[in-house]
């Protein structure tokens, strides 16, 4: 069995190197494990650091020469992909990757298909109020559309089996990857299974998410509700 981390990244070149290590680190006793780094036409230092990240076996690399967008990055890197597991993994450091085999553990069951890790069931933190509202908004849109019963749908810890993302038919080039796929999972039935999580807001002003992709994440739940 092997896990797929696809770390999309645009400029931040100040924690991804520490990201990785930390995904490197981590322990699967039942999974290997490979690294898909996306630079999403970053200016920053991220082209010095993935000279770095090239004489590491585990780890593939993706160049974007101009910034596509989240949803876009993913879905290059899913083209590569191997895992049987694939996990999405921010390189902001607000996700901790320790979590990942907390984040596996339900798939022992092979009736698990989706799992996300929830902050809320974490007892975080949470960061600025607007964004902590925003999340919980989207979130209750999510249930209320769709018949779910999650606690997070903007979480940045959402892990799926290999097959069941690559056949989501998924079309989004920005931060609506997430309602997206939220969306065309609940439509095909499939559960989500959440488990709590860590989470370590940074500071709004370093956030790259606005409150127009919150508003933005709420028009396509709605609109993959009635249509593809």
């Amino acid at each position: 069995m092997k896990v797929s981390v696809i770390i999309p990244s645009f400029n931040e070149g100040l924690t991804l190197f520490e990201v990785v290590k930390k995904v490197l680190s981590v322990r699967l006793s039942d999974y290997s494990k490979e690294i898909i780094i996306v630079d999403d036409g970053s200016t920053d230092r991220t082209s010095k650091l993935f000279k770095k990240f090239n004489s590491n076996k585990k780890i593939k690399l993706i160049i974007n020469r101009k910034n596509l967008g989240k949803g876009a990055s993913i879905l290059k890197a899913l083209k590569i992909a191997k895992g049987n597991i694939i996990i999405v993994q921010d390189a902001d450091l607000e996700y901790d990757p320790a979590d990942i085999p907390k984040l596996l553990k339900p798939f022992q069951d092979k009736k698990v298909k989706v799992v996300y890790g929830s902050r809320v069931l974490g007892h975080n933190p949470v960061s600025h109020w607007t964004f902590n509202l925003g999340g919980r908004l989207i979130t209750s849109i999510t249930n209320l559309v769709y018949g779910t019963k999650i606690t997070d749908e903007p979480t940045g810890y959402k892990v799926f089996r290999g097959n069941v993302l690559k056949n989501l038919n998924l079309k989004s080039k920005g931060f609506e990857f997430c309602p997206e796929v939220t969306a065309k999972i609940a439509k095909a039935g499939i559960k989500i299974t959440e488990v709590p999580i860590s989470y370590q807001p940074r500071p709004v002003s370093q956030k790259k998410i606005k409150w127009h992709d919150g508003l933005f994440a709420i028009y396509c739940l709605i609109k993959y509700r009635f249509f593809d």
